[in-house]
């Protein structure tokens, strides 16, 4: 592992290399697709920003003083993934949770299967299940309901087992119900479509269902907070919900930081893309691997595969979900912060186990 530069001994941030138990390993694990949290250009910007806004924003954005950065914010992110508008919060899961309760005694709801807990009105409304049966199953199930408001919840993509979505579907829904369809696109924001704008780009544009989407936006986009992105009206609607009043915002200067981080963005895109091809050309012929063009994770049946890893200092995503009682899921996840070497050393030990 000679080409495994060690973490500063103060550093325990994750990074390609990680520092564990006194030995560095390599870090093909965690979401932070584009290397944000260890991005020193990235750093610089929040540094900056913190000097201008302070730590944290502490008040509701419903106060008689605002500060402009949300606003500017909130309309370079509705350009930038393609959206009405947009409005930021805390965190992925306030996004999806601000969203969800105010539709939940509106309209009868209807989940795909693996949706997000971050949807969940309770435990209950968890579904297992293949995606394609149940798109095949959507339409006469809708045409069965009595109530003519509907709500659709699901993912943008599954990134535990490693499946794309395809959202042709919402063309083909029945015409004579009032239909929302909210997508929980934290896994995607970033990634998907040509430009990083996420499941927006992907989605067909002649459909007559309200979109709404909801994302976290400390995966690729390396920030504390969440963000919803749909049309302007609901957004003044869900703006007087007492969820987003009695909340704190998200820190002003991860904003700032986005506001001025476009071009490093699209660079850090570049160089993931990069590193997802290298390490997928390298993986054809394994056939306990599962992945998906141009996207960084790469699904495992074989969930010895972690701890045979681990014996060469190779630290990958295995753990059970979403309760400790549930099945491992076995994972390797590439970022923009990995080097070439670094994957040829993966997959070298991949080749390896193979055999």
């Amino acid at each position: 592992m000679n080409h495994i530069r060690e973490p500063l001994p103060n550093s325990i941030k994750p990074d390609r290399v990680v520092n564990l138990n006194g030995k560095p390993f390599l870090f093909f694990s965690g979401t932070a697709y584009l290397g944000m949290n260890s991005n020193p250009e990235f750093t610089r910007l929040m540094e900056e920003g913190m000097r201008i806004y302070g730590s944290n924003y502490g008040s509701s954005r419903s106060g008689n003083f605002t500060i402009p950065v949300y606003e500017e914010a909130e309309t370079a992110m509705a350009k930038h993934f393609k959206a009405d508008a947009a409005l930021t919060v805390s965190s992925g899961f306030m996004a999806a949770q601000l969203v969800v309760r105010y539709f939940e005694d509106k309209a009868t709801f209807i989940y795909a299967p693996d949706c997000h807990p971050a949807l969940f009105r309770n435990q209950a409304d968890a579904i297992a299940g293949d995606y394609r049966n149940w798109v095949n199953a959507l339409p006469g199930l809708l045409q069965q309901l009595p109530d003519e408001n509907v709500v659709i919840l699901t993912n943008s993509i599954d990134p535990l087992k490693v499946n794309s979505y395809d959202f042709s579907w919402i063309s083909q829904v029945p015409v004579n119900k009032k239909i929302t369809l909210i997508i929980d696109d934290s896994h995607g924001l970033g990634i998907l479509g040509k430009a990083g704008e996420g499941v927006s780009g992907l989605l067909p544009e002649d459909h007559s269902v309200d979109i709404i989407i909801v994302s976290s936006l400390a995966k690729a986009m390396g920030m504390s907070g969440g963000v919803i992105l749909t049309k302007s009206s609901l957004l003044s609607a869900l703006r007087t919900s007492p969820f987003f009043t009695a909340a704190s915002p998200m820190a002003p200067a991860f904003l700032y930081a986005y506001l001025h981080a476009d071009e490093l963005y699209q660079k850090e895109r570049i160089t993931l893309f990069a590193n997802i091809d290298q390490l997928q050309q390298g993986i054809f012929s394994h056939t306990s691997l599962r992945s998906i063009p141009h996207y960084p994770v790469i699904y495992s049946s074989d969930n010895y595969l972690a701890s045979n890893l681990y014996e060469q200092q190779v630290l990958i995503s295995s753990f059970a979900y979403p309760g400790p009682e549930d099945d491992k899921i076995t994972r390797i996840i590439v970022s923009s912060r990995h080097t070439e070497d670094d994957i040829n050393f993966l997959l070298d030990k991949l080749k390896s186990e193979s055999k």
